[in-house]
């Protein structure tokens, strides 16, 4: 059972606009803070009064009405708050953004019970466990690096997830790829769990619509310096694409396939390549509309110590031939 934590108590009255709607639909136009699914929920449970009565989500709204909200808001997560050392890298009443290290897993599961970034943001702030996955738009993998969004209120939340189902979050990436590549371009291919192999995602003819953008930023010798942008947000979808395309990230332990070294590589670079045991993909950037004052959050993230020291090693060893 879920407990309850607090409250909330809302009115309004139904504009005469929206006479002859269902009492769902209304809802939804009256209370675009709550998803649908969530003003159902609350409705079926009777958490939803019209003028003092209880209706059906299909019943009709005549306009006038006297509509009041009275839910609670529960525990929506079970891990256990730990303090674990997050580098915030901006937060307000609404949501916090953080940047995430290598080998920090995003949510607990199978293998990673705790010791999770979601069991550190329940330490930084304990009403996240009202929120679904401790309010987390997305994710990304354990062993890459960069921003992730984080809502603090359901409203937030609400706004936040519509705002990246309808691509109004704006998501770059920063990665070296295997190989050289000529310039940039547009992988639309779907992605789907691998049909042997069901711990993998691959490309495949009745997969999730993917798409990846990218420009070249550097080349090297043997490598590719890259910017990536994505249109959609499938599991591993720019590790997978770019080994679709046969430049796999370098690193990629899953999609990498033999470590690639160039010709006549220096000691240096041979050393660093086979050290870095890590995709390299790194959560560069992010932008959004702040879903209570409008305005536009664009915030990027530095990059980590290790990706930096690749990218020297790499430039070192093209200046050498």
């Amino acid at each position: 059972m879920c407990e309850p934590m607090s409250r909330e108590s809302l009115k309004m009255t139904v504009p005469e606009a929206l006479a002859g709607l269902r009492l769902d639909q209304a809802l939804a136009e009256m209370f675009p803070d709550y998803s649908r699914s969530r003003l159902k929920s609350w409705l079926l449970k009777g958490d939803v009064l019209v003028d003092g009565q209880t209706m059906r989500p299909r019943d009709k709204v005549d306009g006038g009405e006297e509509v009041w909200l009275n839910f609670k808001l529960e525990v929506a997560v079970r891990s256990v708050p730990q303090p674990i050392d997050l580098e915030v890298m901006f937060e307000d009443e609404a949501l916090l953004v953080i940047n995430k290290p290598a080998g920090l897993v995003v949510h607990p599961g199978a293998g990673n019970p705790s010791g999770t970034l979601m069991n550190g943001l329940l330490h930084h702030a304990a009403t996240l466990e009202e929120l679904p996955r401790a309010g987390i738009i997305h994710r990304i993998d354990k062993e890459t690096t960069g921003l992730l969004l984080v809502a603090k209120t359901l409203p937030a939340h609400t706004a936040l997830v519509r705002a990246l189902a309808q691509r109004d979050i704006s998501r770059r990436y920063l990665a070296v790829c295997n190989g050289v590549l000529t310039g940039g371009g547009r992988i639309d291919e779907p992605i789907g769990r691998h049909p042997t192999d069901r711990t993998r995602m691959a490309v495949v003819s009745n997969g999730k619509p993917a798409v990846t953008k990218f420009t070249v930023k550097e080349r090297f010798r043997g490598h590719t310096y890259v910017d990536v942008a994505l249109e959609t947000g499938r599991t591993h979808q720019i590790r997978v694409h770019f080994a679709h395309r046969r430049r796999p990230l370098l690193g990629d332990p899953v999609y990498g396939g033999r470590l690639a070294l160039p010709k006549a590589a220096t000691e240096a670079l041979i050393t660093e390549l086979r050290q870095f045991k890590r995709q390299a993909l790194h959560a560069a950037r992010l932008e959004f509309q702040h879903p209570l004052s409008g305005d536009v959050i664009s915030i990027d993230a530095p990059l980590p110590p290790d990706f930096a020291a690749l990218l020297e090693v790499l430039r070192q060893d093209a200046a050498c031939m």
